[in-house]
């Protein structure tokens, strides 16, 4: 059976999650010849989070920030750490489970003034 263009409708829905994860729903179309129910998964991932931090201290003096990250995901999370930048110090692995909140400890140890 091929439908012809003229013959779709347009169903628009706006979906705003508040947490990376997997949100099902259900849609119930009925009309007075006709029931039709539709299974929609959306999967929302955060693979792209960015954050700034300003360091102050005086020159050969460490400053550590620990870094909440939280997993409201429907998995445990093994996160890997990647840190650009002399000075800079932290594990390189950081597991963080379901629906928990880790702390990565991040140092900033200055080996010069700037």
């Amino acid at each position: 059976l091929l439908l012809d263009r003229s013959d779709a409708v347009e169903l628009p829905i706006k979906f705003i999650p508040r947490h990376a994860g997997r949100y099902h729903c259900q849609i119930l179309l009925k009309s007075s010849c006709d029931i039709r129910v539709y299974e929609i998964e959306c999967v929302v991932n955060t693979d792209h989070a960015e954050a700034e931090l300003e360091f102050l201290t005086p020159a050969y003096q460490a400053v550590n920030q620990d870094i909440p990250i939280s997993n409201m995901s429907s998995h445990d999370w093994k996160l890997e750490a990647i840190l650009e930048g002399q000075g800079f110090y932290g594990p390189p692995l950081i597991n963080v489970g379901l629906g928990e909140t880790a702390l990565y400890p991040l140092m900033f140890k200055p080996i010069a003034e700037g």
